[in-house]
C-alpha cells in the first residue's frame, strides 16, 4: 500500500489535467454551438426580412419552428404597414379632393357676392344681407383652410423644413399679418428680439404657429391692451414668448388649450373652432420643441414656445 502513494499525486495531476482539458472542450464546442446558432438565426432574420427563400438545410427543430413565426410575424407587419399605407393615401386623396372641390363653388360664390355689393341700385336689406353672404364666406374659407392644413400636417402631407434662421424674421412676418387688427383695436404690439437670435426652425410654418398666438390675444384682448413678443435663448432653446392683457383662462382649462378643436366657456362667445393652438402646437413639436402655456383670469396670458438651437 505505502508503494503505491507516490504515484498519487500523479495520477490527481493527471485527472485534474483531463477535467480541465474536457472542460475547455466543452466549453468550445458549447461556443460553437451558440456561435452557429446565432449565426443561423440572423441568417434566417434577414431572409425572412427581405423575403429570400426559406433555410431548407436542417431538420425541423427549434430553429425551423421559430424561423416559421418570424416569417408569420414579418409577413403580418408588411400586411399591416401596407394597409396603414393605402389608408394614408386614401385620407391624402380625400383631402386633395375636398380642398379642390370646395375651393372653386366658394370662390364662386365670393365673387358673385362681391358683384351684387358693387351694384349701385341695391337697397340697404339687401347690402346688409350681401354683406353678410360675404362675410360667412370668408369665415367658410378660413374654416376649410384650416382643416385641409390640420389633416394635411397630421398625415405627414406637409414637410417642414428646419434650418438655423434668425428669429427676429419669423416674428416680423407674423407680427405683419396680424397688425392691421391689433390696430383698428388699439392694441399694441411689443418686440423684444436681439437681431442676432436664431433658432432651428421652418420660417414659413414657425411663423404660421405664432401668428396663431397673436391672433388669440387680439382677439382676446380688450381694446387698448398691450401684446409683448420676448425671445431669450440659452445653449439649447431659444424661447419665443407672446404675453397679452387679455381676459385669461382659467386654471382648470388652461391644460386642454391646445387639444384640437378645445374651446373654453369663456371662449365661446367668440368665433373661432378651437384649432388655432392645436395647429401651433403641432408646427412647434414637429421641429423638435414644445410649448407652454401660463394664465390667470383677468391679467393676461403668456404662451412661450421652445424653438431648438441645434
Amino acid at each position: 500500500m505505502q508503494g503505491d502513494h507516490p504515484a498519487l499525486p500523479e495520477l490527481t495531476a493527471l485527472f485534474v489535467s483531463l477535467m480541465l482539458v474536457m472542460g475547455a472542450a466543452w466549453n468550445w464546442s458549447l461556443r460553437r454551438q451558440v456561435t452557429s446558432f446565432v449565426d443561423t438565426l440572423d441568417e434566417m432574420v434577414d431572409r425572412a426580412i427581405y423575403g429570400r427563400e426559406k433555410m431548407t438545410d436542417f431538420e425541423e427543430t427549434l430553429l425551423s419552428s421559430m424561423e416559421h413565426k418570424l416569417l408569420r410575424y414579418i409577413e403580418i407587419s408588411k400586411a399591416n404597414e401596407q394597409n396603414l399605407e393605402t389608408e394614408k393615401n386614401r385620407i391624402k386623396e380625400l383631402i386633395s379632393d375636398i380642398s379642390h372641390q370646395t375651393k372653386t363653388p366658394l370662390s364662386n360664390i365670393m365673387i358673385y357676392s362681391q358683384l351684387l355689393a358693387e351694384v349701385p341700385e341695391l337697397d340697404g336689406e339687401s347690402r346688409q344681407l350681401v354683406s353678410h353672404i360675404q362675410s360667412q364666406s370668408e369665415k367658410l374659407e378660413w374654416l376649410i383652410t384650416s382643416l385641409v392644413k390640420m389633416s394635411r400636417l397630421e398625415t405627414g402631407m406637409i414637410t417642414l423644413h428646419s434650418t438655423v434662421n434668425p428669429v427676429i424674421q419669423t416674428i416680423t412676418r407674423a407680427v405683419s399679418h396680424i397688425y392691421t387688427r391689433a390696430e383698428s383695436k388699439q392694441i399694441d404690439i411689443h418686440i423684444e428680439c436681439n437681431h442676432l437670435t436664431k433658432a432651428r426652425h421652418d420660417p414659413q410654418w414657425t411663423s404660421e404657429a405664432l401668428f396663431n398666438l397673436l391672433e388669440n390675444s387680439v382677439k382676446y384682448t380688450e381694446a387698448g391692451g398691450k401684446i409683448s413678443i420676448v425671445t431669450e435663448s440659452n445653449e439649447m432653446f431659444t424661447r419665443v414668448d407672446v404675453s397679452d392683457t387679455g381676459m385669461g383662462i382659467p386654471q382648470d382649462e388652461l391644460k386642454h388649450i391646445f387639444k384640437r378643436f378645445y374651446r373654453g366657456h369663456s371662449a365661446r362667445e367668440y368665433e373661432g373652432i378651437g384649432i388655432g393652438l392645436y395647429l401651433t402646437r403641432k408646427i412647434i413639436s414637429m421641429q423638435g420643441g414644445f410649448i407652454t402655456a401660463v394664465s390667470e383670469p383677468g391679467r393676461g396670458t403668456k404662451i412661450s414656445m421652445f424653438l431648438p438651437q441645434i
